[in-house]
């Protein structure tokens, strides 16, 4: 029998509100809106966090990354100052320092040096520019590649520095596009290199080249560090060639300091000495990062006779405080989409209110001829509820819709998650529950002879 009732109660309120179709769409439309903005706030958070993480694994896991500062000044020789003090030499960013920091410093996993040159590859009369990076099997690990096909580098191959590089997928694809690369020959820039291995391909989005700095590493050449430093350039090693630019007041891999007091043309100072390009320092725990840090800094500055020659970054933590600036953006966004939701709620009770006087005689009768205050309640709790339900389905096709038109058109990365889309039906649901109390138990609580005479 109670089943009985609720059913007639609930065909009675769609009726109730199916009679008055306008208003209801607009009683929901806060609702409507409130569920939409809290979709797609959420979805465009979403895509921030998911795109953090995969910077975070393109720039590594617990890194420190020191890099050389280059400097390159120009000065007046004639107006330079005799008293000024001349500049303490540095021997500039070498795998010394790679050394010492492995020996002396605790917590450090694993250390990646790295030599980059620009140069060109040669193949069947096609040239293109490209990198050649040196690096050791550290690399690969700490930035999370993987082969393909072929195999890594030997300790052979790494003592000796032979002629072998493991090339890029897109390298692969211009210059073996219908054969395998394994075993072949390519020229990079003055050497042929072996190949003997192939990279499996890295999507990396303008977003996180443009804000990491990060090169197209599918289009690089990596070979052994001690191949580069042997047979293409090691910038550590005195050349007669920089010897002659010394002596010249310019050019080589020097810094130019001093030179001849009369002198009124303007010297450029530097050009870059550096072993290494960089060197990437992986510690066990992120809380060891910043510690770390400090102590490279210091043994650093021992080393370099207290010339500041470098640069030390810790792109996770970076990148952490962005990610932490985005939760804290999308937690406002979604506060005041919440509130939205409020006031569709409130504007809920106020309509259903209204309906309350409007529908005065009709609660009247319906108590005349035996119905109790409980279905009067349930009718226009079913009534609010409908109302909050259905603006909910429509808010989560529109939401949708937003986080995709965002997403294709302003070109922010948005992710739609289950939990985003039950979490507001499921407020949006209550709201239409709490909102719809006061008017239902107002509405039961008509004396029906008064009702019956209300005009």
């Amino acid at each position: 029998m109670d089943k009985e009732r609720l059913l007639a109660n609930l065909l009675i309120a769609i009726e109730a509100v199916l009679a008055n179709r306008v208003r209801s769409i607009l009683t929901a439309l806060g609702i409507i809106f409130g569920v939409a903005a809290v979709i797609a706030m959420l979805a465009i958070g979403n895509g921030a966090q998911q795109e953090i993480l995969e910077q975070i694994k393109l720039v590594g896991v617990n890194n420190i990354i020191i890099e050389p500062v280059v400097e390159q000044t120009e000065e007046n020789l004639a107006e330079e100052d005799e008293s000024k003090e001349k500049k303490k030499f540095s021997p500039g960013l070498t795998l010394d320092d790679k050394e010492s920091i492995i020996k002396t410093i605790p917590g450090v996993q694993t250390i990646s040096p790295e030599v980059l040159l620009e140069t060109y590859i040669i193949k069947n009369g096609i040239r293109r520019s490209a990198k050649l990076v040196g690096v050791e099997p550290s690399y690969f690990d700490i930035f999370n590649f993987t082969l393909d096909e072929g195999k890594m580098f030997n300790s052979v191959q790494l003592e000796k520095g032979e002629a072998v590089c493991i090339i890029g997928k897109s390298i692969k694809t211009k210059f073996f596009p219908s054969e395998n690369p394994i075993g072949k020959m390519i020229k990079c820039g003055p050497n042929w290199l072996k190949v003997i291995g192939v990279l499996e391909e890295r999507y990396i989005s303008e977003s996180s080249i443009s804000k990491l700095g990060i090169r197209d590493y599918n289009m690089d050449v990596y070979t052994p560090l001690q191949t580069v430093l042997v047979r293409y350039k090691n910038r550590a090693m005195l050349t007669e060639e920089m010897i002659q630019g010394a002596n010249r007041g310019g050019g080589g891999n020097v810094i130019i300091i001093g030179g001849n007091g009369n002198s009124n043309e303007a010297d450029t100072k530097t050009t870059n000495y550096h072993q290494l390009d960089r060197l990437v320092v992986q510690v066990d725990q992120t809380e060891l990062l910043n510690p770390t840090a400090d102590v490279i800094v210091r043994m650093l500055e021992r080393k370099h006779n207290e010339v500041v020659d470098y640069e030390i970054e810790i792109p996770e933590l970076l990148l952490k405080q962005q990610q932490r600036t985005n939760d804290i953006f999308s937690y406002v966004l979604g506060a005041i989409a919440g509130i939205s939701l409020i006031v569709g709620g409130i504007g809920i009770m106020n309509i259903m209110l209204a309906s309350v006087l409007e529908r005065i005689k009709e609660i009247g009768l319906r108590l005349s001829i035996g119905a109790k205050k409980t279905d009067i309640i349930n009718q226009f709790m079913f009534e609010s509820m409908m109302i909050s339900i259905s603006g909910g389905f429509i808010g989560i096709i529109l939401g949708v819709i937003m986080a995709l038109a965002v997403s294709r058109f302003a070109d922010i990365p948005t992710v739609i998650s289950f939990g985003s889309i039950l979490i507001s039906f499921g407020v949006a649901t209550t709201i239409g529950l709490v909102f719809g109390i006061a008017p239902a138990k107002k509405a039961a609580s008509q004396d029906p002879i008064t009702s019956l005479r209300y005009e």
